[in-house]
């Protein structure tokens, strides 16, 4: 397990790779955010983006989803976390794009009130091309090393 204090200024978490296709992107946005360009073929052709993309929301559950497994493959102590704040979608994710990601980490610090660290992480994600189509910057909580009991180990 790695916890808070294993977590260094500058370290960079690869978020390995993704798939997105047409049908994914369809039932998301069908759900979620049930715009033209997201659902219909035909209007999203005729629209500002010439084909159907992802919806923004959808582009940054997959982010999450890149980082979350990031997380777990690096057997961090996650807590969660209080937010992000600042998003941004750059370029659309369309059907058969690759997405793959890193993320940095550009602050730690220990929690004032809690048994817990504090972690900002910029996290960009890009396509098969290398254009970053999403970014952003958050903070997570990350649980601190257990203390050992007086006595034991020694």
């Amino acid at each position: 397990m790695r916890y808070f204090e294993d977590i260094e200024v500058g370290e960079v978490w690869d978020l390995g790779q993704r798939n997105v296709d047409e049908a994914e992107i369809v039932e998301f946005a069908t759900k979620y955010d049930p715009q033209s360009f997201h659902i219909d073929e035909a209007a999203a052709a005729s629209s500002f983006f010439g084909g159907i993309i992802a919806s923004g929301w959808h582009t940054s559950a997959i982010m999450m989803g890149l980082l979350a497994g990031s997380i777990k493959r690096q057997k961090l102590h996650s807590l969660g976390g209080p937010g992000i704040d600042q998003c941004r979608w750059l370029v659309p994710v369309r059907p058969g794009d690759v997405l793959h990601g890193r993320s940095t980490v550009v602050a730690v610090r220990p929690s004032s009130s809690k048994p817990m660290g504090l972690v900002t992480l910029r996290t960009e994600v890009f396509n098969q091309s290398d254009a970053k189509v999403a970014q952003m910057q958050g903070v997570g909580m990350y649980g601190c090393r257990p203390s050992t009991p007086t006595g034991v180990g020694a």
